[in-house]
């Protein structure tokens, strides 16, 4: 799988789920995904460096980081608790959206169940 490609699946998996709102609110590389207010996925556009990051539960992000070698610590973010993803030997276009619906599910437990109401689906 390319850069572009792992890039374009998580983008348009992150734009399918519900309440989702992206912008550049960091510097003008990083485009970022939000449910609520809370960020769930970083899309670099870097052309040295095309990488996604993501939420993960720390045991998780721990394996992906031994069983994949272009898995590592999150960039950006606290390290525990992330993971960047780029392209490499069993990385699919599976195991992208995977991720991405997971760290959306991470993120959602923590927004307020009234803001989840509020948040319109995205179609």
């Amino acid at each position: 799988m390319t850069g572009t490609r792992l890039q374009s699946t998580a983008r348009r998996t992150a734009g399918s789920l519900r309440g989702v709102s992206h912008g550049r609110p960091f510097v003008e590389k990083l485009d970022v995904y939000k449910a609520g207010d809370k960020v769930f996925l970083i899309v670099t556009d870097d052309p040295e460096e095309q990488i996604i990051t993501v939420k993960a539960d720390p045991e998780r992000g721990q394996m992906l980081r031994k069983r994949f070698p272009s898995v590592t610590d999150g960039r950006y973010l606290d390290k525990h608790h992330w993971v960047s993803i780029g392209t490499g030997r069993g990385v699919t276009p599976e195991l992208v959206t995977e991720l991405v619906h997971d760290s959306y599910d991470l993120v959602r437990q923590g927004v307020p169940r009234q803001r989840r109401k509020k948040t319109p689906a995205r179609v």
